[in-house]
């Protein structure tokens, strides 16, 4: 596991040992970033479900302005916190339940969500991003799942932009309309 390019291109990442972490695959992680690739510089970015920290340092990496990546789990916290000091990266790693989190922690104009499998949290994260409105207009959220699963319909101005595939991984891409025509 390792940054892809920007100015921490090539550093190594530390992976999971021992807990419950599934690290977001080289291919997914590459097809996610060909996505977004024009929507992170300069932007601010939110990694819910941070994990290993790799989504969040790739995009700082990138040239995004903010990046806030968020886990509720003390193994996860201090395995991103590691990752952001072998970058040597400013990022800010917070430990908080996700949904919580998401109250009051004003927009963001690139969303990363990609909890655990199964867990019935990734709707639940997008029904809180509606009702709390983070998604910045024009800005993207990009939700990691199972290729089995299929997330119900976000309500306007939010839609649905694409979905993808990579084997076993499912990427579904939601945009916030903006007033432009």
């Amino acid at each position: 596991m390792r940054v892809i390019t920007g100015i921490a291109r090539g550093r190594k990442l530390k992976e999971p040992q021992g807990f419950d972490i599934r690290p977001t695959t080289d291919q997914v992680k590459e097809a996610i970033f060909n996505i977004c690739q024009f929507d992170i510089e300069g932007r601010r970015v939110l990694d819910l479900f941070g994990g290993t920290g790799q989504l969040g340092i790739e995009a700082k990496s990138r040239g995004a302005q903010q990046v806030d990546i968020v886990d509720s789990a003390a193994d996860s916290v201090r395995l991103i916190r590691e990752n952001v000091k072998l970058t040597g990266l400013d990022v800010r790693v917070v430990q908080s339940d996700a949904l919580r989190f998401l109250e009051s922690c004003g927009t963001y104009d690139l969303i990363f969500v990609d909890p655990p499998y199964d867990s019935g949290l990734a709707e639940k994260a997008l029904a809180a991003i509606k009702a709390f409105d983070i998604l910045s207009k024009g800005g993207i959220i990009i939700c990691e799942t199972r290729a089995e699963t299929t997330l119900p319909p976000m309500e306007a101005p939010y839609v649905l932009r694409k979905t993808y595939r990579y084997g076993k991984v499912r990427l579904t891409t939601f945009t916030k309309e903006t007033d432009e025509a």
